[in-house]
């Protein structure tokens, strides 16, 4: 489950698995990768949901995930054949859900999540609640900033 503004952590992380399956490091199938975005700022979750190669731009991005507010990434085409190629697929959540996914991981883990990671944690739970992911699969959410850097 990655938190996807512009790309390039989900782009890299597929990348350096392709690289270690390749070297023989890996010989297990390759993880599902999920791209999770904001429901104010998801073109590459529109992209997915309709089939495209890349994204469109996303009009007026809303979130206050600061690295989800991203209109217009860079990496849509790499992004979306990676989450093609994985098996996986993309997901949008809301601030409200994202904002109270950070505060669980803050208060329940200990960890300084970010907004980011906050929606990392909400898309798994709405892919869960979905049936798309299994209670039995082992599910890798990143937390790609710092909660501190947010608050003011």
């Amino acid at each position: 489950m990655y938190p996807t503004g512009g790309g390039t952590g989900l782009i890299g992380m597929w990348k350096a698995f392709n690289e270690l399956r390749d070297n023989g490091w890996v010989s297990q199938k390759l993880p599902r990768m999920y791209s999770v975005q904001a429901t104010g700022c998801a073109p590459v979750v529109s992209a997915w949901r309709a089939g495209s190669e890349r994204g469109e731009p996303w009009p007026n991005p809303t979130t206050v995930a600061a690295g989800l507010r991203v209109p217009s990434p860079l990496g849509d085409r790499l992004m979306l054949r990676a989450l093609r190629e994985s098996g996986g697929g993309a997901v949008a959540v809301s601030d409200d859900d994202l904002s109270a996914a950070a505060r669980a991981l803050q208060v329940t883990e200990g960890i300084d999540a970010c907004p980011e990671g906050g929606a990392a944690l909400a898309g798994a739970r709405e892919l869960l609640n979905s049936g798309v992911i299994s209670r039995s699969e082992t599910v890798v959410v990143f937390n790609t900033g710092a909660g501190w850097l947010y608050r003011g």
